[in-house]
């Protein structure tokens, strides 16, 4: 879903190459991406970068939270994003919350609590929400921490200095059954661009892009598109 049209990521300097990407699409960095959006994963990039930028100082390790669980399809748009980056295994980003070991309301207050001391500095915390029936399948980026639960009425610890919420559903009745009858299809989708965007946003965060290596092929990793040409 990465750029049809466009020059090459790798072809780009090393010095913003998500800035000058937006240059050539006329882009700004809308707070909410919608996941049908042709440029959505350069959107939620630029987005991020705006916010890493002003929250955290560049390459300093990132802790990704990804809050949720595989018990409720609405829900587990945190734990497909965590194994996704899982797999693509950035250094600097330490990622809780995956399928294999969620982090949910019965153990995040346990995790926060063990947490390293290094690896509190710099959080991002990700999650599914219930919204209005507009902002049905968009990402939202927001500085500060994240309050989950909120959806469910639950009050749960906060956590994150800046958060990545995808709305899943429509809010506001019946929360537990809409989460459980949410598209599975559609949280998927939410996390692929979730992956590809984060990903974009901290390859510059931690200046992993080399012109150099334009001709080296390095293999496709997960949700990579193959015309991506960065180190990771």
């Amino acid at each position: 879903m990465l750029l049809e049209h466009l020059p090459r990521v790798g072809e780009l300097t090393l010095e913003g190459p998500i800035d000058k990407l937006k240059k050539v699409l006329g882009l700004s960095a809308p707070n909410r991406v919608a996941v049908d959006d042709p440029n959505a994963t350069i959107k939620l990039a630029s987005t991020l970068i705006d916010h890493l930028q002003e929250v955290f100082v560049p390459k300093r390790p990132i802790t990704l939270f990804c809050i949720g669980t595989d018990r409720s399809t609405g829900d587990c748009l945190g734990p497909l994003v965590g194994t996704g980056f899982e797999r693509l295994n950035l250094p600097g980003v330490t990622v809780y919350g995956t399928l294999d070991a969620p982090v949910h309301a019965g153990n995040l207050d346990e995790i926060l609590q063990e947490l390293p001391a290094d690896e509190q500095e710099a959080i991002i915390a990700v999650d599914a929400c219930l919204g209005k029936a507009d902002n049905v399948g968009t990402i939202s980026v927001r500085p500060g921490p994240l309050s989950p639960g909120t959806g469910v009425n639950k009050r749960l610890p906060q956590v994150g200095h800046l958060h990545i919420v995808g709305v899943v559903n429509v809010g506001g009745f019946m929360e537990y059954f809409v989460l459980q009858n949410t598209r599975l299809n559609l949280v998927v989708r939410l996390s692929e661009l979730v992956i590809a965007g984060l990903r974009l946003a901290l390859l510059q965060h931690f200046h992993l892009y080399s012109p150099a290596i334009n001709e080296q092929d390095f293999g496709l990793l997960p949700f990579q598109d193959p015309r991506d040409k960065a180190i990771y």
